[in-house]
């Protein structure tokens, strides 16, 4: 069993706060975007405001269904391009998109539907992304920490602080007698790159630095800088790079495993002694602990791709 696994238990389904959203949701962009303008029901139906999220995209950018469901409607509205797709109890509209699917289409989780033309916003490119049930708007931010476990009768819950507290202290243990122990991983035999206490969590949260309320697109583990980072699993450096926001940082692709396209991102490192295009090994150190980028302090920010879209590192490790 994982570390991540420690921390989580499945139990029976419960009810959710709203009806009718999919089991299995995520970001139509990849990576997770910026939110460019949030929520904003007006009190009146005919109101200012903005019935969806406008998230930062460029021109020509996939946009992927935020969940599995049917394309109900694909072409011009006001000279736009929309997608709507109908996940059953709610649907989600993607505009100005122009479609590479058509009514009647099945999609899955994932699954591109079109690409960014034009913008939604004046001062910047932008994808509007609209949630509705019936007539009803929603915040599309509903499908972000909506991802469970396959199966239609599991969900995911956090056993109490203390256990947390416990495992924890275990990690911090381990680091201090030399960091992760390399065996066999979690459920799909990958390996936690550093260890250290989870500093903050997969969801939405205003951002430290840039005091803006945004998607944390992984987990942040709390390590001295310096630690070593060691690769999760066998793969090759697609990415090697300094980026602004997330520092010095590398993605890893591992190729398929247990049926999905899997890739890690390892961000904020103090440095990389690998570059893109060289095969690494499971556990083989990568590079060290940092604190470079939009950082508060020394950690580890792990990011995880399954087949496109970005997910939470816990449902995976």
């Amino acid at each position: 069993m994982g570390l991540l696994a420690l921390l989580l238990i499945l139990v029976p389904a419960v009810a959710r706060a709203e009806p009718g959203l999919p089991q299995t949701s995520g970001w139509p962009l990849s990576p997770a975007p910026e939110v460019v303008r949030g929520f904003e029901l007006p009190e009146q139906k005919w109101g200012a405001g903005n019935r969806g999220l406008d998230l930062a995209a460029s021109e020509g950018q996939p946009v992927f269904a935020a969940a599995a469901g049917t394309v109900s409607f694909a072409g011009l509205i006001a000279g736009r391009g929309v997608v709507v797709v109908d996940h059953g109890g709610v649907r989600t509209t993607y505009e100005p998109v122009t479609a590479t699917v058509t009514v009647g289409t099945r999609v899955s989780y994932g699954e591109a539907i079109g690409t960014v033309r034009g913008s939604h916003c004046a001062a910047r490119g932008c994808l509007h992304w609209g949630l509705r049930r019936g007539e009803e708007y929603l915040d599309p931010s509903l499908l972000i920490n909506t991802t469970a476990p396959a199966g239609p009768t599991s969900e995911v819950r956090l056993l109490p602080g203390e256990a947390v507290a416990a495992v924890q202290q275990r990690v911090a243990a381990r680091a201090a007698a030399g960091g992760v122990a390399i065996g066999p991983g979690g459920e799909h035999g990958f390996v936690l790159p550093a260890t250290g206490p989870i500093t903050s969590p997969f969801g939405m949260r205003v951002h430290p630095v840039t005091g803006i309320r945004k998607l944390h697109d992984g987990l942040d583990f709390g390590a001295s800088c310096g630690t070593p980072l060691r690769a999760p699993a066998d793969g090759v450096i697609a990415v090697s790079e300094y980026n602004s926001a997330l520092g010095n940082r590398v993605v890893i692709d591992h190729g398929i495993v247990d049926g999905r396209r899997v890739r890690t991102g390892l961000n904020h490192a103090q440095s990389f002694s690998v570059k893109a295009g060289d095969t690494v090994t499971k556990g083989q150190v990568v590079g060290l602990v940092g604190t470079t980028g939009l950082s508060t302090g020394c950690h580890l920010h792990l990011m995880v791709w399954l087949d496109g879209p970005l997910v939470d590192p816990a449902s995976w490790f």
